[in-house]
């Protein structure tokens, strides 16, 4: 459990190749700011590192930024090693520039909600306390 008990832990990730890293800070801040306890893993990060870092830093949520297109792999792949790790019970969600119909397509296979450029950080905020209110086990 987090240092500070009952805090949301968030694990923001940057996925491959793509090296815009604005909005993953941006959001990143957004979540400190919330109350999280957030941790970044920076640019250039792979599907295990990412999964890695997850069941190392104990998350409730991991949080993907994709503008690199390969979207419909790496939700997919972490969502699998999530699984494989026995760490199912993580929110995987993100953003990035992720068209409706893959967004959906991802929502089926298991994904969290998937929100676009534009969206106010307060919605992922939002989102992110509604889902602990119900999946989070309370300390």
């Amino acid at each position: 459990m987090s240092s500070e008990e009952g805090k949301i832990r968030v694990l923001v990730a940057k996925p491959g190749l793509d090296g815009h890293d604005r909005g993953a800070k941006v959001i990143a801040a957004s979540f400190r700011d919330a109350g999280f306890e957030v941790i970044y893993t920076g640019l250039h990060q792979t599907p295990e590192m990412i999964v890695n870092a997850a069941v190392q830093e104990d998350v409730d949520v991991v949080a993907l930024s994709v503008l690199s297109g390969a979207h419909m792999t790496l939700f997919p792949c972490v969502l699998e090693l999530l699984r494989d790790e026995g760490a199912d019970h993580v929110l995987l969600t993100g953003g990035g520039i992720i068209p409706d119909e893959d967004m959906e397509a991802l929502k089926e296979a298991g994904v969290g909600r998937l929100f676009g450029p534009g969206t106010p950080t307060s919605e992922a905020v939002a989102y992110i306390r509604e889902w602990a209110s119900t999946h989070k086990e309370p300390v």
